[in-house]
């Protein structure tokens, strides 16, 4: 028998980091993950799907990561049940996370919001034909960050051993 989860998808909120009365860290949060497919108006849709992690990883989670990081959880599939306050049995199923890796990083997130945001869909405004007052047509903001691949085809100086294969 096989319990197995891969997913790979963005945090819709900031992970929700407890200590339980032992002292040993959890970590709920939910990961939206795209199906693979369109609907019949051609939007993507996707899952959300509740998850854990403890200790160490959970830790990590809550520090590094925030809502909208991609993330890619390895783990299985838990289900459990508890009375709730009004007698009711509630029945939970998520998935409990062994591996967590962190698909990009913490200045990533951040450049997707609050200025960066703005300035990058000003720029897709003008890129688009739609050039603001005072500008014109065909001008990049001075601030645009560089091409990360400005630089490609020459040759990188980095040793054997710090390649990760």
């Amino acid at each position: 028998m096989l319990n197995r989860v891969v997913l790979v998808g963005r945090l819709t909120r900031d992970p929700d980091l407890r200590y339980t009365p032992s002292g040993v860290a959890v970590a709920n949060f939910t990961v939206a993950a795209n199906r693979p497919f369109r609907n019949q108006q051609g939007e993507q849709e996707a899952d959300f799907i509740n998850c854990v992690a403890w200790r160490k990883p959970a830790e990590n989670l809550a520090t590094y990561m925030k809502k909208g990081s991609m993330i890619g959880v390895d783990g299985r599939i838990q289900t459990r049940s508890y009375e709730n306050q009004e007698g009711r049995m509630v029945y939970v199923t998520e998935v409990l996370a062994e591996n967590i890796q962190f698909l990009e990083s913490r200045n990533a997130t951040q450049q997707r919001s609050g200025s960066d945001y703005s300035r990058n869909e000003q720029y897709q405004h003008q890129s688009q034909g739609q050039v603001g007052q005072g500008q014109s047509q065909g001008a990049q903001p001075s601030n645009q960050p560089s091409s990360p691949f400005q630089n490609d085809g020459e040759q990188i100086d980095i040793s054997d051993d710090d390649l990760p294969f």
